[in-house]
C-alpha cells in the first residue's frame, strides 16, 4: 500500500484491510472484488490484484518465502521490497535503495548523474550494499531511510546534524542543494470526460466496461453519455479532476435520467446495475465516481 503512496493515506486502508484480512490464508481465500472493495479510493489498484496473488502463491507453498529471491518472486514485489522484508523480517544482508536512500547516496558520494537512469540505480545500489551493516542489516536500512526521510531533506538539507556531516562529498563541496539530480518527466496528458448521475430515489447506475475515460478493470463506474445515448442531459454540477500515472482527467458531471427499463435492466447500459447508497462502500467503486459522487450529494 505504500507503494507510491502516502503513509498518513495509507492508514486508515491498511487498518481495514488487515482487520478483514488477518492472515494470509484469509487473503488468499477473499475473491478478488471484496479485496478490491477495501482498496477503493487508494489507486494503483494493480497492487491489491497483486498482493491476493501473492496471498495465494504464499498458501500454495505451504510457507512464506524466507529469502531474498523467493520474495523477489513472488507476484508485485520488486527489488525494494524484497530487500526491506528481507533485511528487517529475516536479517539478511539486502540494502534497500528508495527515493530517501538515493538522496542520500548521491549527496555523501557527490555524485550528479541522473537518477532515473537504470545504470544510476544499480550503482547506488552497489554503494547502499557496500556501507551496509551486515550484523544488523533491518535496522541498518531502517536507519538510512529515515535519515534520508527526515534530515537529508530534498530541499533544506538539516547538513548541521547529520551524522554523516563530516564524510558527505556534496556538503564539502557546496551541491548538496543540487543533488540529486532528476531529469525533468514528459508534460502529463491531459483529457476531458463527462459522466452522468443517474438517480431513482436512494438509488445511482453504475457501470461496468463502458466508453468513458478513467476507466479501472473491475471497478464500478458513472456511466458516461456514450453508454446511455437515450439519457436526458440535465445540468452541469460542476468538474472533478483526477491524475493516474501520466494522464490528468478533468471530468465534467451531469445530472441525468433515462425512461422506464424493461425486463432484464434493458435501458441501463452495457453492465449497468442501479445500487443502494448503502450498499457504495462494499463494492469496488471508482475514484473518479466517488467524487462525482460527492459533487452531486454537496449540489442538492
Amino acid at each position: 500500500m505504500l507503494q507510491q503512496t502516502r503513509a498518513q493515506a495509507v492508514i486508515p486502508y491498511y487498518e481495514r484491510f488487515v482487520a478483514r484480512f488477518p492472515t494470509v490464508e484469509a487473503l488468499a481465500a477473499a475473491e478478488e472484488e471484496e479485496a478490491l472493495a477495501l482498496w477503493s479510493g487508494l489507486g494503483y489498484y494493480s497492487r491489491a490484484r497483486n498482493l491476493l496473488r501473492a496471498a495465494r502463491t504464499i498458501q500454495a507453498a505451504g510457507a512464506f518465502p524466507a529469502d531474498y529471491d523467493a520474495l523477489r518472486a513472488l507476484p508485485g514485489v520488486g527489488d525494494y521490497t524484497a530487500a526491506a522484508v528481507a533485511s528487517i523480517a529475516f536479517g539478511l544482508p539486502h540494502a534497500v535503495l528508495d527515493g530517501n536512500v538515493m538522496r542520500v547516496v548521491a549527496r555523501v558520494e557527490n555524485d550528479a548523474a541522473e537518477i532515473g537512469a537504470a545504470r544510476t540505480k544499480e550503482r547506488f545500489r552497489a554503494v547502499a550494499q557496500e556501507w551496509l551493516d551486515r550484523r544488523r542489516p533491518g535496522t541498518f536500512n531502517q536507519a538510512l531511510m529515515e535519515l534520508g526521510a527526515t534530515v537529508c531533506l530534498p530541499k533544506n538539507p538539516l547538513c548541521s546534524i547529520c551524522p554523516l556531516e563530516a564524510r558527505c562529498a556534496a556538503r564539502a563541496a557546496g551541491t548538496a542543494a543540487r543533488l540529486p539530480v532528476k531529469l525533468r518527466g514528459a508534460e502529463p496528458e491531459r483529457i476531458e470526460g463527462e459522466l452522468l448521475v443517474v438517480r431513482k430515489g436512494r438509488r445511482v447506475l453504475l457501470q461496468r466496461g463502458g466508453n468513458g475515460v478513467a476507466r479501472v478493470e473491475g471497478f464500478w463506474e458513472l456511466p458516461s453519455p456514450e453508454d446511455l445515448p437515450g439519457a436526458r442531459v440535465g445540468e452541469c454540477l460542476g468538474e472533478i479532476r483526477h491524475s493516474i500515472t501520466y494522464h490528468r482527467y478533468v471530468l465534467r458531471v451531469f445530472r441525468a435520467g433515462i425512461g422506464k427499463t424493461g425486463a432484464g435492466g434493458r435501458g441501463l447500459g452495457a453492465g449497468g446495475r442501479w445500487f443502494d447508497f448503502s450498499e457504495l462502500k462494499g463494492i469496488p467503486l471508482s475514484t473518479t465516481a466517488r467524487k462525482a459522487l460527492k459533487l452531486a450529494d454537496e449540489d442538492r
